[in-house]
């Protein structure tokens, strides 16, 4: 018996933003569906628009599973995780070992295939997954203004300027100008 689908399949217990007061909830399963979503669609524009040659499924599925390693971390605030050097240096060792354990609870003919995707070699598809992220951090911190909590000002500033300096990307820059205004629209302004 494995137990690698039942471990990550938990990851809809891992609650993200925890030192902060959230008007919704959000999940790390509901964070990587929308970061796959939102990679996959950066993938597209890329390839599409922009003379890209992206495998748009592997950003998908790099997306799907960026944050398995929380299933065994749990999530760390960013405030805790990017303290100090020190800290982080720590913490990226722990994620690592996390992913590890993870990847031994699959049969060994399978460890490989997971691992390249679990804990990728750097590439432009892996990039644009940590785009997406940090992207989806952003609309979070957006949607909970909209809502009126004050309490994501100061990550929503943090989140535009880190947006500004991937638009310089012209799929982050499209994405940006062509589907994020939308993101602050109520549900019959959205049906126009």
């Amino acid at each position: 018996m494995f137990h690698f689908f039942a471990y990550i399949s938990r990851l809809h217990l891992i609650k993200r933003w925890g030192l902060m007061r959230n008007t919704y909830e959000e999940n790390t399963q509901e964070h990587s569906w929308q970061v796959a979503v939102v990679a996959h669609a950066l993938a597209v524009i890329k390839n599409r628009l922009f003379g890209g040659s992206l495998d748009e499924g592997r950003v998908a599925v790099l997306a799907l599973y960026h944050d398995v390693s929380e299933t065994v971390t749990g999530d760390l605030p960013t405030p805790v995780k990017y303290a100090n050097g020190d800290i982080e240096r720590v913490f990226h060792a722990l994620e690592a070992a996390a992913v590890d354990e993870l990847a031994h609870k699959l049969p060994l003919e399978l460890q490989a295939d997971f691992q390249a995707v679990l804990q990728p070699e750097p590439s432009e598809e892996e990039e644009l997954v940590h785009i997406a992220d940090k992207l989806c951090a952003y609309l979070k911190c957006a949607e909970e203004l909209n809502c009126g909590n004050q309490e994501f000002g100061v990550a929503y500033k943090a989140s535009a300027e880190k947006m500004q300096k991937y638009a310089a990307r012209p799929e982050v820059a499209y994405f940006m100008e062509h589907f994020v205004p939308s993101f602050s629209l109520t549900l019959d302004e959205l049906k126009k």
